[in-house]
C-alpha cells in the first residue's frame, strides 16, 4: 500500500507506523543523494513556512531554514522574544492566524501541550522541533546515521545503549523509535533517573509486537556489552540551577561515556550525541564548572570518545537537514 503523509502533523513518533518511519528515512536518503550530486529540485516552490521558537537552537533552526530553502520555500523565523506565544496572544489565536498565512509551522519549545494545541488549531502541518517530552526530528536523523554506518536499512535487532538521565525528551524518543523499529534499547542510569512508568510500559508493549526490547539497568558493563550504538545527551544547560548542578554531576558521572565503556561494546560501535556537547573545557559553561568544582570540563562524554573514529556526531547533525526535509516534503506534498 502506498504511503501518503500529506496533511499529517509530525509531533510524536507514537503517531507513526514503522512503515511510515522507514518511508521518511528512505525519502531523506534520496534527498541527501540529490543534494550531494547537485541535482536537487524545488518541489515546494511558492510555499511558506513559519519557524516558531520558544527555545532557541543553532542546529534545529539551521536545518529547518536550509531544508525550506532547498525545497524552494520561504521561511520566517520567530524568535522567543518576538513570537509572544501564550503571553501576548493565546496559542489558539496564534495557530489560527499562522495557519492562514503559512503552509506549515515548525515549533520548538518546552511544553508538549503547546505543540499539540498548535496542531489542533492551525489547519496546516505542525512539526515538532523539540519539546520537554519528545524530539522526533532528531530520532530520524539518528536512525539515518545508524543505517549509513551499519550499511543496513533495517535496524531491527540493533543494540542501542543510552547513558544518562532518562526522564526527558531524548530518552523518551529513543524508547519510542526503538520500540517502533524493533531495536533493543538499554537505558543505563541510576534508578531515580529512569523513565516515567507510563510511557515505558507503552513502549515495552509496542516492542513486544516488533521484536524489540527496552531494558533498564544501573550496571554500565551489562549495558555496554556488545552494543552497536552508544548515545548520551547533555547533563546541564545555561539555565541550570548552580546549586543543583554539583549534585547532578556527581549523580551522572558513573554514566559518562568514556573509553572503558566503548571498549566493552562491539568493535564497530558508533557514538551518537545530538549536540551541543560538553566534552572539553572549551566552552564558558565548562570553564565555569571547572573553576567551581574542578575536573577537566568533560561531562557526559570524554573528549577522547567525542573525537574518536567511532563518533558520528557531525554526520548525525547533518542528517537532521535531510530528515527534516523529508518530513516537510512528505507532509506538505505527499
Amino acid at each position: 500500500m502506498a504511503i501518503n503523509l500529506k496533511g499529517r502533523n509530525f509531533i510524536c513518533l507514537l503517531d507513526f507506523t514503522s512503515e511510515e518511519i522507514y518511508y521518511l528515512l528512505e525519502l531523506a536518503a534520496t534527498l541527501k543523494i540529490a543534494k550531494q550530486k547537485g541535482i536537487e529540485k524545488q518541489p515546494l516552490k511558492g510555499y511558506s513556512v513559519a519557524l516558531l521558537y520558544r527555545k532557541d537552537s543553532l542546529r534545529t533552526r539551521s536545518a529547518f531554514e536550509v531544508a525550506a530553502c532547498d525545497l524552494g520555500m520561504h521561511s520566517t523565523y520567530f524568535d522567543p522574544t518576538s513570537s509572544k506565544l501564550g503571553i501576548k496572544e493565546s496559542i489558539v489565536d496564534t495557530a489560527k492566524f499562522l495557519g492562514r498565512i503559512y503552509n506549515g509551522i515548525q515549533f520548538r519549545g518546552y511544553k508538549q501541550i503547546d505543540v499539540e494545541e498548535l496542531a489542533e488549531n492551525a489547519g496546516v502541518p505542525i512539526w515538532n522541533g523539540l519539546t520537554d517530552l519528545y524530539h522526533p526530528t532528531q530520532m530520524l536523523a539518528d536512525i539515518m546515521t545508524i543505517q549509513e554506518c551499519k550499511k543496513n536499512k533495517d535496524v531491527k535487532g540493533i543494540k542501542f545503549v543510552y547513558f544518562g538521565d532518562a526522564r526527558f525528551n531524548m530518552a523518551n524518543s529513543y524508547m519510542i523509535i526503538s520500540a517502533k523499529l524493533g531495536m533493543n534499547l538499554v537505558i543505563c542510569a541510576n534508578k531515580n533517573l529512569w523513565p516515567y512508568p507510563q510511557l515505558l510500559k507503552q513502549c515495552q508493549e509496542i516492542a513486544q509486537e516488533t521484536g524489540g526490547s527496552i531494558i533498564l539497568t544501573e550496571d554500565y558493563k551489562t549495558a555496554s556489552k556488545d552494543a552497536d550504538v552508544v548515545a548520551t545527551d547533555v547533563w546541564t544547560s545555561v539555565s541550570e540551577d548552580k546549586v543543583l548542578l554539583k549534585q547532578r554531576i556527581k549523580e551522572l558521572m558513573p554514566y559518562q561515556v568514556n573509553n572503558e565503556k566503548m571498549k566493552i561494546a562491539k568493535s564497530d560501535v558508533i557514538f551518537l550525541h545530538s549536540l551541543p556537547s560538553f566534552h572539553d573545557g572549551n566552552t564558558q559553561i565548562t570553564q565555569d564548572i571547572v573553576k567551581q568544582y574542578g575536573g577537566t570540563g568533560e561531562l557526559e562524554v570524554t573528549d577522547e570518545v567525542f573525537r574518536s573514529s567511532a563518533s558520528k556526531v557531525f554526520q548525525q547533525s547533518e542528517n537532521c537537514l535531510h530528515t527534516i526535509k523529508a518530513v516537510m516534503l512528505a507532509t506538505l506534498k505527499g
